[in-house]
This record gives structure tokens, sequence and C-alpha cells, in this order.
């Protein structure tokens, strides 16, 4: 015996019936995952000043002077505190344009519009820069055999 002809409406029909019950099977399982989640789950305000106290962590740098981490180049010992200090001896116009262009990646044209100035001045502004943190740090970093 011949299995009469489907024709298109009834496949239609067919395939719409069998994505719907998919469909309902998956909302059906979503569910159950939410509340088993849920079950499971604390809320803040539910949680112990202990159990609050494991949620986060609290980075200690350069807490006290003997974590400072500190580098050797050429002989001389630049740690975190000598390299601020020399940055906050530049002229505010050149400590600006250093930090900005390294710290948070700013071209010299984007400097620029921000001062409303020449991108020539910029780039001269931060390249003299150098000089005088190269002089500052010589002065002032301790040599690796004063020690």
């Amino acid at each position: 015996m011949n299995e009469p002809i489907r024709t298109q409406w009834q496949i239609r029909c067919a395939f719409n019936g069998y994505c719907k019950r998919a469909l309902q099977n998956e909302m059906l399982a979503a569910k159950r995952d939410i509340k088993r989640r849920q079950r499971r789950e604390v809320t803040f305000s539910d949680l112990t000043s202990q159990e609050e106290k494991q949620l986060f962590v609290c980075d200690q740098y350069f807490t006290d002077d003997e974590a400072e981490k500190s580098f050797v180049i050429a002989g001389k010992e630049i740690t975190a505190k000598l390299l601020a200090e020399a940055l906050h001896s530049l002229p505010e116009e050149k400590r600006e344009a250093v930090l900005l262009y390294y710290f948070f990646d700013m071209s010299d044209v984007e400097i620029a519009k921000l001062h409303n100035i020449p991108r020539s001045t910029v780039q001269y502004r931060r390249t003299s820069s150098f000089e005088l943190l190269k002089r500052y740090l010589e002065e002032h970093a301790y040599d690796e055999n004063d020690w």
C-alpha cells in the first residue's frame, strides 16, 4: 500500500508543529535551569560579612618602601617614586604632553587640538621633556654600587 502523497500544506503544518514543540521543550528546559539556579543563588544582602570579604581582593602596591619595585639601568636604580618625582619636576605643559602621549595613547595632533596649539609645539614639548627627565634621573638615581 502506498502512502498518499502529502500536499505542501500538510508538510508545512507538520513542520510548524515540530518547530513549536521543539521551542516549547527549550522554553521548559530554560525555565527549569533558571529555577535550579535561583535555588542556589544568594543575594548580597543575605551574605555574612565573612562571606562578603571573600568576594574581593585589595591590591597592596607600594604600601611600604621595602616592597617598592625598582629596576636597574646602566648601573642606576630607578624606582617608581623617583620616576614620579621626575615627571613632577617637568613644567606642567611638558608633563601633560608626555602623559597624554605615552599613557593615554593620544597623538600629537589630538593633543594639539585639545590645547589649541600647533602640532609641532606638542612634539617639541614632548621631545624636550626627555632631556629634562634624563638629567633629573641621572642626578637623583642611586648607583647600584652605593648599596
